[in-house]
């Protein structure tokens, strides 16, 4: 076999007039392999078989099982050449398959790769796209669900961290990202969110089409299977996790909120586009305006209280009654609203507290809740001396008295019955 560098020194040689005899002595290769070469009966870098291929015999058969199932295992398909004379192994099977392409491609399964596309036109201020994307083992631990909104005209892409994917989580970052664009675009791309489309059809889930309009704004899903049709914020969110997630070093959420803001304001918008910016374009894109509050619906979320009798939320702490250390209370909280809801396991309203900014680390805890926890505590303490834990503690009168119970035990007399004893010695018999 000639590498492709000796095909093309055969080549030069011969049209400069050297005879085939001189060129095999020059390269140190038979005269036969030279002539091959320059008739094009060889290709450089293929090795020519000098045995037969065991597939071949064998290629009608796999054609009609490929054609039957695409996805039929090749160790299926070994179990079934075995018998029609098989003898190569399970690698010079796959080998064979992979090199001769026998396996036929699926659409359906295949997804969007390998397909033909096409540029999509996207007016300004038509479209905006939205798509979730959760990396796991957040460096303030658990996992973050990060919600990004690209407008699909100029490619400027806003997102938001949040605590869960559900629709009241879904709801507030879609009105936060909104607000971070300055409007809305007429029509929002989606792909078949169960919190948005309803499951198996094209349909808007009723607790979100208020919210949609709310905004002034269109829901259209993309066709079943067919992501692509959102690429521009598939492509935001390959894109966010390569230069912004992967050297992120934010401890906490908002300080991971406030990095993400600072990298779409300045690394993503700076991006060129022709001969402007992302920014250039998005500045002048003309938005829907935006209602004056979110649309208020009710978010929900679950966290222990402290032995401080207070539970946190989002980057501050609320107060609660004393005595309910350890248990888990429920946070509510109205979008639009300035107020949270403490709520317990049984129901109960346990307190009300004005919202502080998220990230503050404020300790929020009212007149009634100190006073309580004052006075608990305060009753808590003792002037006992404490316990000798190494000193003699012999049984007392009430251990012993049950220690002399055990000894007696069980006082009914047994009785044997020789005779049934000899019936169950015949029986073994």
């Amino acid at each position: 076999m000639l590498t492709q560098g000796d095909d093309v020194e055969v080549h030069a040689l011969a049209a400069r007039g050297w005879s085939i005899s001189a060129i095999a002595r020059h390269i140190g290769r038979d005269r036969r392999t030279v002539r091959a070469y320059l008739r094009g009966e060889r290709q450089p870098g293929i090795r020519q078989r000098t045995a037969p291929d065991p597939l071949e015999r064998f290629v009608p058969y796999l054609a009609a099982r490929f054609s039957d199932d695409p996805h039929l295992w090749l160790t299926t398909l070994q179990d079934e050449l075995v018998p029609l004379g098989w003898d190569a192994g399970y690698q010079s099977l796959t080998r064979g398959v992979r090199r001769a392409g026998l396996r036929p491609r699926c659409e359906a399964c295949a997804g969007v790769r390998g397909r033909d596309t096409i540029e999509i036109d996207h007016p300004p201020g038509a479209e905006i796209q939205w798509d979730w994307f959760e990396r796991r083992k957040a460096p303030w631990g658990g996992t973050a669900y990060v919600l990004l909104g690209s407008l699909s005209h100029s490619g400027r892409m806003c997102g938001v961290i949040k605590e869960a994917m559900d629709q009241p989580h879904l709801i507030e970052g879609i009105d936060e990202v909104l607000r971070r664009h300055g409007g809305t675009a007429r029509e929002w791309r989606t792909d078949r969110l169960a919190t948005v489309i309803v499951p198996g059809s094209r349909d808007v889930q009723r607790s979100f089409a208020p919210v949609a309009k709310h905004y002034g704004a269109i829901v259209r899903p993309c066709p079943p299977r067919r992501g692509n049709r959102k690429g521009v914020v598939e492509a935001a969110v390959r894109y966010l996790c390569g230069r912004w997630w992967r050297g992120l070093t934010a401890t906490t959420i908002e300080e991971a909120q406030a990095s993400l803001d600072r990298f779409c304001a300045t690394t993503a918008d700076a991006r060129p586009r022709g001969s402007t910016t992302v920014a250039a374009l998005a500045d002048a894109e003309p938005l829907l305006a935006l209602p004056p509050a979110p649309y208020p619906a009710t978010l929900e979320s679950v966290a222990p209280v402290g032995t401080n009798a207070t539970v946190s939320f989002r980057g501050n702490a609320y107060s609660v009654p004393p005595g309910l250390t350890g248990v888990p209370v429920t946070l509510r909280h109205r979008l639009g609203s300035t107020t949270l809801e403490v709520v317990a396991p049984s129901g109960v309203l346990l307190a009300s507290h004005d919202l502080r900014t998220a990230g503050s680390g404020d300790l929020v805890r009212t007149a009634e809740h100190r006073a309580a926890l004052e006075a608990a505590i305060l009753a808590s303490f003792t002037t006992d001396r404490p316990c000798d834990r190494k000193g003699n503690h012999p049984p007392g009168p009430a251990a012993r008295a049950a220690a002399a119970l055990l000894r007696v035990g069980d006082t009914r007399e047994v009785i044997v019955d020789l005779a049934r004893y000899a019936e169950l010695v015949e029986v073994l018999r």
